[in-house]
This record gives C-alpha cells, structure tokens and sequence, in this order.
C-alpha cells in the first residue's frame, strides 16, 4: 500500500521498520500452527502454576475445532465465546478460527438480557463459556424465540486448564479461590444440548480441512456506540494477521518474550495486540484470569516478564501496592497500553525509576486495536502517537470534513488495512462512517483530537462527550489529565451537569489518594483554579471510593453522566 511520504510522522519513523508490510494469504490460524510446528515443547502459556506448551495448545485446539465441525459449525458460522482470561478462551478462539468460522467475542461481565442481542444479531447456534458464565447463555439462549435460540453450549470449568491444589506465588488469591475452584453443573438449553468441555475434547472428532483465508471473516466484536443496541465489527483474517504482525514488529516481540497477559481477552486489544500479536510471534502468554495488584507484581518478578500491554489504571494501582517494594520490575523490556491516558506523573516515575517509557497506543474496536502507536525510542506521553505501520490518519472538521491545520482539534479520520469491513447488517451505519478523502476510504472514529507539528496525535475526547459552558467547549479527558496533577488526586473523571445560568457546567468524580482523604472541594477548586482556563474548572467535586470501569479497565463515564442527568 502507498502512503504519503510527506506526512510529517514519518520523520521520527523508527529506524529499521517497514513502513508497510506484505500480508500472508493465510488465516489466524496458520500462526498457532506455525509457532506449535517450529516449538512443540516451548512454552506457551503458563496460568495459575499449571503450563502448556505450543504443541499441547495446537492439539487442544485440534480437538475442538473437530467437536465443532461434528456439531454442524461450518465455514463462516458465527459462535460465541464468553470467557475470562484462562487457556481456554485462547483454545477456544483458535480452534473456532481452525474450523473455518468466525469468533463472537462477549464480555463476560453482561447479563443474560444483553446476551440474547449478540445470540440473534450474529444468528449464532454454538457457544462456548465458563461455568460460571453458562447459566446467562443458557438463560439468555430459552428466551429467545425456536429460530434463534442456541443448539449447543460447550462449557468448561476453570480447573480444567490448572492444578486446583496447587500452592505458592501462582496459585489463585484467596478472593478468587470459590469463583475458580467450584465446579459447575451443565444448565438446561431449551432445544438444545449442553456439553461438558472435556467431552468434546475427548470425542475424536476429525476437524474439517482448512479453507478459509485472508479474505474471509475471522471475528465479529460488537461495539455499543453512543445509542441503540451494539452493532458488530466484521473484521476479515487481513484486518487481524495486519495488526498482529504490526504490533509484533512494532513491540519488539519475539520467541523469548515473556508477557503478562491480563488485558481482556474478549476485548479488541487483547484479542490482537496481545494474544494474536504473541502467537505469531511464538511468544509464551503468562494469563492472569483477573486484575490482582500482587498477583501482577509476583508474576511480573517470578517469571521475568519482559511485556506487558495494559490499562494505566491497572500500572497506577500496581505502584500503590503497600508490597511493591518487594517486586522486582527489571525484567520488563516493554510497558504500554491504552484506553485512558497515562497520568505524567505515573509515566515520568517508570522513566526516572525503571528507565521505561510508558507507549501508549490509540485503537477501537473497528481499526482491530492500534490504529496509532508511539515509537518505542521516540514516545511523547499523554499521545496516541503517530499512525501505525500502513496507516494515514488526518484530522477534519466533523462538520465540513475540511482538513485542520496542525494544532486544531477536530475528528480523526483513519485509512488503512487493520480498518473494519463494515457494521454487520447495518448497512446504514456503515455508510455514515467511512467518508471519501483524497480518493481514499475513511473511517470517522467519532473522536475529537489534533495533531502537532511532528506528526504525533493528541485526543481532545469523544465527539459527542464535550461540555458547553456559555458557549465555551471544555473537553473533558483535557481537565481530568490536569486533575491528575494535583498530589491529592488519584483518578478524576469529569462530566457536564446541568446550570441554569451557563447551560452546562463542569463536575468532577474524583477519587483522593489514601494518603490525602483529607483534602475538600474547595482546596480540590482553588488548584484547578491555579491551573486551567476560567471556564475549565469543577463548579462541583463529588468524591467517591471508586470510579466505574468496565472489565478492561476504562472508566464508564457515560455511567456517571446518566446519574447526574437523572431526575433528582
């Protein structure tokens, strides 16, 4: 593909990187069978004390892409995975991929009244799901009308993949020990079947020949948007083999890198940017089922971890631990990640304390994870970065999609083959977000940002999160980094309320740090006030114990602003 060669990014491109790349006709799958083929023995993935090499994951995956095809899954179905972290999700979506369909990924923290939009909107008939998580299908599945329910609930339980005696650094915390160590009876499918995960293991089921390459669909993410139901993402074997083969190159990943994985793997990040990117590149994964501050810092210490992508709030709270002083951090080689924004000051005590530069990344659920990174030698923080390997990405008014001159902020326009094909079944929604430019196909990601003189891209927020205050635009996420200065505050986030003389006025959730619960509205106003625009402060400071987040990790602002603007 051919980029502009003028843009100015490409003069801090790092040194020895393509700038595009060639892509296999091959599909996902071919990685794990290459990594499994070239190391059998290596180590793939390492959970809870318990350790599986490339060859077993291969053979795993081999079994269950053979119980699959028996139970009618052909090429292009679609089927449910509904998983936390642990081996099976990765055997899971690999072995769907190997029986030439295509991967429905689904939060495990949604209900069954959510889940039955992603069962009758994919017209998916098999899933596959955690104990825990099996009566939500299966609820969700008898609800549905006969037409649209599933056929078949492929359930696993947690100590299927690790040693439920085990003890020591890696084995399950205590608040985790219940929720991974009891096991689960199969739930009633109205019309259907459920089977248990080491049956359908077991059953010598030949997987069908492999037939599907770069060109076909291999995942279906469903992103919410800002109104009505989620809509899924499709993204071809190209869109995912571009980003992960990216992200390996960019992040320096190789046979010997170790990587704590704790970022969702149902989530676009972690699906591309961690699990695919280190599969190809034959990496062994070190998977935490969930965040756990001294879990992390033991893991990071005992199996010498040398990546890992993450949410900064995940880094902030790892640093907070009142046993980080016993963590050995050394090993680590990489740290990045996205979502939020870094906080400087977390940022500047990884560089000045670690010599690690925090890399943030900028993607969504269509640009299949990074559309934007920063070069490791050349990070700016608090920056999405420059567009990533075979990627051009402008800044226009959302308005009149005029391009913008550096510095002024308006919407980020992407083109480039990690790009989504499309909404599924929503022709209208995909015509309303791509847009022609310059003879090339853009994707409007409806988030408002600017672009400095050198190329790299700032986020200014959502197109549609932005406060009017007597005609003034205040962006929020640019107050909360500025919040983040003040020594009191741990995490901020910051929301319109209702004012009957501006309009709109800024309110801040803040969260103090234990070391500063002393701290009042008004000294929290008096610095913001030392700091910012007029216009930009907090006319109120609610202080909470927690922010929401969803699973991976962002803060759910629109949870806060639908509070604020219920009726009192």
């Amino acid at each position: 593909m051919e980029l502009e060669h003028d843009r100015p990014h490409f003069r801090f491109w790092p040194k020895g990187l393509p700038r595009t790349l060639t892509m296999p006709a091959t599909s996902m799958w071919h990685n794990l069978k290459t990594s499994a083929e070239r190391y059998p023995d290596k180590l793939a993935i390492a959970f809870l004390g318990s350790e599986m090499t490339y060859g077993e994951l291969a053979r795993q995956v081999e079994a269950l892409a053979g119980a699959l095809h028996a139970l009618g899954v052909g090429r292009g179905d679609r089927v449910l995975l509904d998983m936390q972290n642990c081996p099976q999700l990765v055997a899971a979506h690999f072995a769907i991929l190997r029986a030439n369909a295509v991967v429905v990924p689904v939060n495990p923290m949604n209900k069954a009244e959510e889940i039955k939009h992603y069962i009758s909107d994919s017209d998916a008939k098999v899933a596959i799901t955690t104990g825990d998580l099996a009566p939500e299908l299966a609820s969700a599945s008898n609800a549905l009308p006969d037409g649209q329910r599933l056929s078949h609930l492929i359930v696993t339980q947690f100590t299927d993949a690790f040693d439920a005696n085990a003890t020591g650094d890696e084995a399950p915390v205590p608040g985790w020990r219940d929720w991974l160590l009891t096991r689960h009876p199969l739930p009633a499918l109205d019309g259907g079947q459920a089977i248990a995960w080491a049956d359908a293991l077991s059953a010598g089921h030949t997987p069908p020949e492999h037939t599907v390459g770069a060109h076909d669909m291999a995942l279906l993410p469903y992103t919410s948007g800002t109104t009505g139901l989620p809509k899924g993402c499709v993204h071809h074997h190209s869109s995912l083999m571009h980003n992960a083969l990216s992200g390996m190159i960019w992040g320096q990943v190789h046979p010997e890198s170790v990587a704590l994985v704790v970022v969702p793997m149902f989530h676009i990040t972690g699906i591309v940017a961690v699990m695919h990117a280190l599969i190809v590149a034959s990496a062994a994964l070190v998977i935490m089922p969930r965040w756990d501050r001294d879990m992390a810092g033991r893991l990071i210490s005992r199996r010498k971890i040398t990546t890992w992508t993450n949410i900064p709030t995940m880094v902030i709270d790892l640093l907070a631990s009142p046993n980080f002083a016993s963590f050995d951090l050394s090993s680590l080689a990489y740290i990045g990640g996205g979502g939020a924004a870094m906080p400087q000051a977390i940022a500047q005590r990884l560089l000045d304390q670690y010599g690690l530069n925090y890399i943030e990344g900028y993607g969504l659920t269509e640009t299949a994870a990074p559309s934007h990174s920063n070069p490791l030698q050349r990070p700016k923080q608090q920056c999405l970065g420059i567009p990533f390997i075979g990627s051009d990405s402008r800044v226009v008014d959302p308005d009149t999609l005029r391009e913008l001159p550096v510095g002024e902020s308006g919407e980020i326009i992407t083109h480039g083959p990690e790009v989504f094909e499309g909404y599924w079944k929503r022709p209208d929604a995909t015509a309303a977000s791509f847009v022609e430019f310059e003879g090339k196909r853009f994707f409007r990601t409806g988030d408002m940002g600017k672009m400095d003189e050198d190329g790299y891209f700032f986020i200014t927020d959502r197109l549609k999160r932005m406060i009017n205050a007597s005609g003034y635009k205040v962006w929020p996420a640019e107050v909360e980094l500025l919040m983040f200065k003040h020594p009191a505050i741990q995490e901020a986030c910051v929301i319109s309320m209702k004012d009957p003389y501006r309009g709109e006025s800024v309110k801040a959730v803040v969260v103090l740090r234990p070391t500063h619960l002393d701290t009042t509205e008004q000294q929290i106003i008096d610095w913001c006030r030392e700091n910012m625009a007029v216009y930009k402060i907090p006319r109120t400071v609610e202080f909470v114990d927690a922010l929401p987040k969803s699973a991976s990790g962002k803060v759910l602002w629109r949870v806060l602003q639908e509070h604020e603007d219920a009726p009192k």
